[in-house]
């Protein structure tokens, strides 16, 4: 029994390790544990400042697709504005053209009017001139010639043969 008392009865030595023990945590507690627990902050710092920047850069692009996005429609509405303009302006530059080749054509078809009617009249005067020509030479054939019925019909087929000769010779020109 004095075998197990011994043990449950604390000695000197435990006394000597129960000091050593309690130095030993307040000098870790004193220079140990403040550096420890200063690395362990600064680090949960920087842990939680990387968190914050990354949910800054997050939201930052974000934004910046917002502003690429409102870019791009803004950019796509000018394109259209663009295209628009550019069709009006084609649009109005076909109707300008077809204006005045129009107008050409009028006028070309107005000339070409002009010049057919005064060749018309050239024709119809020189015709006419002609006709009392014809006249006055069929006149002065009948008054040469004695008048009877068949020599009038025959001096009347003559001037009318010499008429559509003329005209014959008028269309070829």
């Amino acid at each position: 029994m004095t075998g197990s008392s011994i043990f449950l009865l604390p000695n000197g030595t435990f006394f000597v390790e129960l000091l050593v023990f309690v130095v030993l945590l307040w000098i870790a507690k004193r220079y140990f544990l403040p550096p420890i627990n200063k690395a362990m902050t600064s680090r949960q710092e920087k842990i939680r400042e990387s968190l914050a920047a990354a949910d800054a850069a997050r939201a930052e692009a974000a934004a910046a697709d917002d502003e690429r996005d409102k870019v791009l429609a803004e950019a796509r509405e000018q394109a259209r504005t663009i295209v628009a303009g550019a069709q009006a302006t084609s649009d109005q530059l076909k109707a300008e053209a077809a204006g005045r080749a129009q107008a050409e054509y009028d006028r070309i078809v107005a000339t070409a009017q002009s010049e057919v009617a005064g060749a018309r009249q050239r024709a119809i005067d020189e015709a006419s001139a002609r006709i009392g020509e014809i006249v006055f030479e069929l006149v002065e054939k009948i008054v040469a010639r004695e008048v009877n019925q068949s020599t009038h019909d025959d001096l009347v087929r003559e001037a009318v043969a010499t008429i559509n000769a003329e005209a014959a010779k008028g269309a070829t020109r």
